[in-house]
């Protein structure tokens, strides 16, 4: 019975798209070089959400980052922003009487991006439900009713961001949605994604609307869909990639026992000598076995062994951009309409002390937007600051320049066809 319910949702799509909100048929908004900006700075705790002074102005990166510092990422050499937009906050009862000042200030916070020259993409960024939120990703994905109350944020959102030119503004409905990408799960994202769809289309009938896959958001699920199922032409399809996650993601608490207990792992592997890899693989190999779940020794070694060699590195960096690839090639889509959403290298773990060099950041950054403009791709780092901080660390400190000072010397984007 699942079938027939999915054919007749598709067709009331078009049906609604027919009646006079489709777009032009193309994609009105070129990303090109791009930079995540921050979702929080302090996380204030839900308990905080209806003080106008703790919520305004929305986002809160607004309180620490001005136009001039906008400026100054336009000078560096990125052409748009994406702003990680909280969803929770439009869906708590706590900030409810806050909802129409937070949507017009995040309105105001598009403006002054424009205002300096820079594209913006509005990222509905939902995060895990924690101690300091009770509604989050989860939620919203297995409650019914709080999706439906999603969808009405997605389209208050989109009626505010229509009053914007498209070709500087794009709206994204949802980021990493966590949901497999195989089977009926991906068949349920499939529906998600068109109501997602349909609710800003129904407010912004102009402005391309940036679409992922399910399982996070990553390559396995976006090359799951069919992008044919959507009656829109402006579209850009997204995908996160942070491959390999034993270099990008190490040190991180957020993940798993065993990736929390690896630092100092350089990139590339051959950056340091021989005799200080073995060392700090030892070392590492020791933390995880005192600290974590038995078994992730010979996980650890597992990964590692993926990777090291240099032509191991690359093809695993590469593997979600070669997946990428040949789905658009297969469905038709053109490789200017298909966007790196997100990809990093972790700079400092909240709460730690290891921080990863500067110079192996760099590097890293130079190698994935290499690969991705070689395969035609627009790519949005991240990010501005924090764990991942390029251009701030924490409590608005400056990062170490190294970052932006190779995203100067990019040389100009070669012309894509």
């Amino acid at each position: 019975m699942a079938r027939p319910r999915r054919i007749f949702k598709n067709a009331a799509l078009t049906a609604l798209l027919c009646a006079g909100l489709a777009p032009a048929q193309a994609a009105t908004f070129e990303a090109g070089r791009g930079i995540n900006l921050d979702q929080w700075v302090s996380w204030p705790d839900e308990s905080r959400w209806d003080d106008a002074d703790v919520m305004l102005p929305f986002p809160e990166w607004r309180k620490s980052l001005d136009e001039a510092g906008l400026v100054r990422l336009k000078e560096a050499g990125f052409d748009f922003v994406r702003i990680p937009v909280d969803p929770s906050v439009f869906l708590s009862e706590k900030s409810a009487a806050l909802r129409v000042r937070l949507i017009a200030s995040l309105a105001d916070s598009v403006r002054l991006v424009n205002a300096s020259g820079l594209k913006a993409i509005v990222d509905m960024h939902l995060i895990p439900a924690g101690p300091n939120r009770k509604i989050g990703m989860s939620q919203v994905m297995e409650d019914a009713g709080l999706f439906d109350n999603y969808l009405q944020a997605v389209r208050d959102v989109s009626r505010a961001m229509s009053a914007f030119n498209p070709a500087m503004v794009a709206i994204e409905p949802m980021n990493e949605p966590v949901i497999g990408c195989e089977g009926s799960e991906q068949k349920a994202w499939e529906d998600r994604m068109l109501r997602l769809f349909a609710a800003v289309r129904s407010s912004a009938t102009r402005q391309t609307v940036v679409l992922s896959g399910s399982c996070w958001g990553g390559a396995d699920g976006l090359t799951a869909i069919d992008p044919s199922i959507v009656p829109d032409d402006n579209i850009i399809w997204s995908f996160h990639s942070y491959a390999p996650y034993l270099i990008t993601s190490q040190g991180a608490t957020w993940i798993d026992d065993m990736i929390s207990q690896v630092w100092g792992l350089p990139y590339p592997l051959g950056q340091v000598p021989k005799a200080e890899l073995d060392k700090t693989v030892a070392e590492i190999r020791e933390r995880i076995e005192a600290n974590s779940s038995s078994g992730k020794v010979a996980l650890f070694d597992k990964l590692l062994a993926e990777i090291d060699t240099p032509e191991k590195m690359q093809a695993e960096i590469s593997k979600p951009f070669e997946a990428v690839s040949a789905w658009a090639d297969r469905h038709g889509v053109k490789r200017d309409d298909i966007l790196l959403g997100e990809f990093g290298i972790i700079r400092q773990e909240y709460g730690t002390d290891h921080i990863v060099p500067a110079v192996w950041r760099a590097a890293f950054y130079r190698d994935a937007i290499t690969l991705a403009e070689r395969y035609g791709f627009d790519w949005s780092m991240w990010g501005y600051g924090g764990a991942f901080g390029v251009v701030e660390e924490f409590e608005n400190r400056p990062a170490e320049p190294d970052v932006i000072n190779m995203i100067r010397a990019l040389p100009p984007r070669a012309h894509r066809q």
